[in-house]
């Protein structure tokens, strides 16, 4: 046994079934919050309770606990005595939805209060696109012509086709129409306030101003008689639902988003029912305070936010590493900053974030609104938080991760490399950039997935400097300069914060929190599998000129 432990096997055994265990435990983890989340999008059935007392009680069971009897007595509950010899009973959670109805959307209530439990097939699931889904018994369907059709499911789904259809119009709309005419008519007005600034403003540019400006009232005129016109025809098509409590409720078909009669699937429909709200969550807008819809603005903006970082954090980070160990000598001033960069990875992320917000938001933002945008103050452009600051404040979060590793892998290449190539007639920075650099590359590369596993999931510094709960457009668009920089994006890591702390329907939400987070998990996971997909075939590809 000694020499069993002398030989250093036990030490093997040890580290390794430490690095399984980690390896295991991080795939429990996110199997479980893959489960919870995407299990949200099931859909579940609908159950009618009958309680002792006569009511009907119509909901989808979200969860159920055990409660002691000795809780129970705190809480004022007293059992029937055919219950005495119970030690604990069940206590249901129920969601009701229909909150524009009731108080709430969940019900809790004891299993002992319940009398029977059926799955009602004629029950469906509305989708609404305000206050919830509703959950309710369709009755009839009135048409455009007003006319009250029995056929429900037919006329259901032939309007929800034409209002599908009528909501892409009023989209396209809204997005080619009255947001691009708003815009150029800001844009006249700032040409007009930088005139008046320079003292260049004359008569003939007045008149032209006020014509063209004339046009585009015109213009938001008639794209708003025909935006009414396009709501107006949902508002004449209804759904008339019955609730668990008999009250009789007219949706209208504007607020219909889908509608399924979740006790009638069959499970091919389920699994493309669960296919199709997964969609929907990957590519529509939040809404309800982000307690509901999709994540798809956050999603954007967290991939655009981590590709602009990592294009501002390689260069600077190289040339930082490459300054310090090609060029620099090795005295106290150096030795200064490889202790300074250190440090600087320890310093905690809200520190950046305070950074950013003094330095490049405040003072430099400030400055270039002073310089460039001087007609549009006081309103900021770029003095105020957005995408390029915050892309610049988690560079420079990252920047130490990226020297580090990038001056790892210059110190790993042979010196007889650059030897030869200075002997064949090199210069010091072909030498560089046509030999080591490439060489380099695995280690540069290492340097960047670190970085982008680090940044893409910073919250902190990102709430002061740029992320929002809510953004009314993308960063991208179709209106010059096509990316704008300054401003504001959703993330996916402040929308997690934002539905699990800060949403007032915490229970509804509770899912949405499981499904973002296994998304920017595996968001994350697909950036560095595609710089690790480079890295490996930069490695491959320098194996020959020393590169394990």
């Amino acid at each position: 046994m000694f020499k069993w432990f002398k030989s250093g096997a036990p030490w093997i055994w040890l580290t390794g079934g430490a690095v399984s265990i980690s390896l295991l435990s991080v795939l429990v983890l996110l199997l479980l919050i893959g489960w919870k989340g995407l299990s949200y999008f099931w859909p579940a059935p609908l159950y009618q309770w009958q309680t002792i007392d006569g009511d009907k009680l119509i909901g989808q069971l979200y969860g159920s606990e055990s409660v002691s009897r000795a809780q129970l007595v705190e809480l004022g509950v007293t059992l029937p005595k055919e219950q005495d010899a119970l030690d604990s009973v069940s206590r249901l959670n129920i969601k009701v939805a229909n909150r524009d109805l009731y108080d709430a959307d969940f019900v809790s209530i004891l299993d002992l209060d319940l009398a029977k439990r059926t799955r009602p097939v004629e029950w469906a699931v509305i989708e609404r696109a305000r206050s919830g889904d509703f959950y309710g018994k369709p009755l009839a369907y009135k048409d455009e012509n007003g006319t009250w059709q029995s056929d429900i499911h037919r006329a259901l789904e032939a309007g929800l086709k034409r209002a599908s259809a009528v909501n892409r119009q009023i989209e396209r709309l809204i997005d080619k129409e009255i947001r691009a005419v708003s815009a150029k008519a800001d844009q006249l007005r700032l040409e007009k306030r930088k005139r008046e600034l320079n003292n260049n403003l004359d008569d003939a540019y007045s008149i032209y101003y006020q014509n063209q400006m004339d046009g585009f009232r015109q213009a938001l005129v008639h794209a708003e008689k025909e935006l009414d016109g396009l709501r107006s025809q949902l508002e004449q098509q209804s759904l008339l639902v019955q609730a668990m409590t008999g009250e009789k409720v007219e949706i209208p078909l504007s607020e219909i988003l889908d509608l399924w009669y979740p006790n009638q699937l069959t499970l091919g429909e389920k699994i493309a029912h669960w296919g199709k709200q997964v969609w929907k969550f990957l590519s529509d807008d939040p809404r309800e305070s982000n307690s509901e819809g999709g994540v798809f603005p956050a999603m954007f903006g967290t991939v655009l936010l981590v590709i602009i970082m990592s294009i501002i954090v390689m260069p600077l980070g190289v040339v930082a590493a490459v300054y310090l160990h090609e060029y620099a000598e090795n005295n106290a001033f150096t030795r200064l900053i490889r202790v300074a960069v250190i440090n600087l990875a320890g310093v905690p992320s809200v520190v950046y974030g305070v950074f950013g917000l003094g330095f490049f938001v405040y003072t430099l933002g400030g400055s270039i609104d002073k310089l460039f945008y001087s007609e549009s103050l006081p309103a900021p452009t770029f003095g105020t938080p957005g995408l390029l600051w915050s892309s610049l404040t988690l560079a420079v979060l990252t920047l130490p991760v990226v020297i580090v590793a990038t001056e790892e892998g210059l110190s790993r290449i042979p010196g007889s490399v650059r030897h030869g190539s200075l002997a064949l007639g090199a210069t010091q920075f072909e030498t560089l950039w046509r030999i080591v650099l490439p060489m380099a590359s695995p280690a540069i590369i290492t340097g960047l997935i670190l970085a982008v596993a680090r940044a893409a999931g910073e919250v902190a510094p990102l709430m002061l400097v740029g992320a929002v709960k809510l953004a009314s457009s993308l960063p991208v668009d179709s209106t010059f300069p096509f990316i704008h920089l300054e401003r504001k994006f959703m993330h996916l890591g402040f929308h997690i914060y934002d539905i699990g702390f800060q949403t007032s329907n915490i229970e509804s939400a509770r899912p949405l929190v499981y499904a973002t987070s296994f998304l920017l998990v595996t968001v994350i996971i697909g950036l560095n599998l595609t710089a690790i997909s480079i890295r490996n075939n930069l490695r491959e590809k320098y194996r020959t000129m020393g590169q394990d």
